[in-house]
């Protein structure tokens, strides 16, 4: 059985999913460390969420498992942003 990877290990894998996830859909420049935590970490229950609709259990994958999982929201999340303000702008 995998540990819990604990608070501190969600902003640290949160942090760079969302650091990630803005270099990849190209909005770094516009996000600092706090809002990449944030993203990230809302990425990981997207991610979590989305993966659970195809019936993948997110619950024992492990840390790099969470990881990818978290990127995956933070992409999805992030492009959901870009497609709004885009629209908007």
């Amino acid at each position: 059985m995998a540990p819990s990877l604990g608070f501190i290990g969600w902003i640290i894998i949160g942090g760079l999913a969302g650091w990630i996830g803005s270099k990849m859909q190209g909005r770094d420049a516009q996000m600092g460390i706090g809002l990449n935590i944030v993203v990230g970490v809302i990425g990981g229950f997207l991610g979590g969420w989305l993966l659970g609709l195809f019936g993948v259990d997110v619950a024992g994958g492990g840390l790099i498992f969470s990881f990818l999982t978290c990127l995956l929201g933070a992409v999805v999340l992030l492009w959901i942003v870009n497609l709004v303000t885009n629209k908007r702008g």
